[in-house]
């Protein structure tokens, strides 16, 4: 099973790329991030005229996840982080696929650090990680993808010196994440690529792209029942460079 996550930036908007890119990758389970769109703005025929059958959890201006399906059904277990029903984002969602459950994330930002976006990223970063000790405990397969919003390492940043004081990289951020892999998780792009230089974030400024001045912020964590059974994986990187594309690059998986 091919599993890919792709933060898409305005999925109306960018909707040609996310098609194209469909085509020519053919994922049989993609997580959307950043739709940018409300509920009843979901591109549903479009992608479903592609072969994918679609959930998503859609937000006015912002935020916005989504899974689709290209061969298998799609049965949602939840869609919203638990924890604070005070939380109106619209930055999580999860179905099972295949036996698999997978969970589709768009974790806040942060910045300005400090201050209260980044307040609120930390607490969502808790919020998460007691929900992923929750899924760990049922003992079935779960894939959480998506944009973390997170580089773990210097390895996953160019020049990280320039990035000390960003809510990406503070060490309070990174510590979250390294965190949530004590629980059991496996990054699976570094256990493919544990030496390479990886990214699949790139501004929009500063010419990044062309540089290959990125980030990587887009990560697949595994269960610990699941973690030998990846195959292979990567990053869509020429994708980026197609015309009116997402800052980000699709990234992908295979399971078996």
């Amino acid at each position: 099973m091919k599993i890919a996550t792709y933060n898409v930036n305005g999925v109306n908007g960018r909707l040609p790329v996310l098609l194209r890119w469909l085509e020519e990758s053919a994922p049989d389970v993609v997580c959307l991030q950043e739709l940018k769109a409300p509920q009843e703005k979901f591109p549903e025929q479009a992608i479903k005229d592609a072969g994918y059958q679609s959930i998503w959890h859609g937000q006015k201006s912002w935020n916005g996840v989504a899974i689709l399906s290209r061969n298998e059904d799609i049965k949602e277990s939840r869609r919203g982080l638990p924890g604070d029903p005070e939380d109106l984002h619209s930055r999580y969602i999860e179905a099972i696929v295949n036996g698999v459950l997978i969970g589709c994330l768009y974790l806040p930002n942060g910045n300005p650090a400090p201050g209260p976006k980044f307040g609120y990223k930390l607490q969502w970063f808790d919020r998460f990680t007691a929900h992923a000790a929750q899924l760990l405990s049922h003992d079935i397969p779960v894939v959480l993808c998506g944009d973390y919003n997170v580089m773990p390492t210097e390895q996953d940043v160019y020049k990280p010196e320039r990035w000390v004081n960003d809510a990406l990289f503070r060490p309070e951020t990174r510590a979250a994440f390294h965190n949530l892999l004590a629980q059991g998780w496996t990054d699976a792009i570094r256990k493919l690529y544990p030496t390479e230089t990886i990214y699949t974030f790139y501004d929009y400024f500063r010419n990044a792209y062309g540089r290959d001045a990125g980030l990587r912020i887009d990560h697949f964590l595994l269960s610990p029942n699941l973690k030998d059974r990846l195959t292979g994986g990567g990053v869509d990187r020429d994708v980026r460079g197609w015309e009116k594309t997402s800052d980000h690059c699709p990234v992908w998986i295979e399971v078996i």
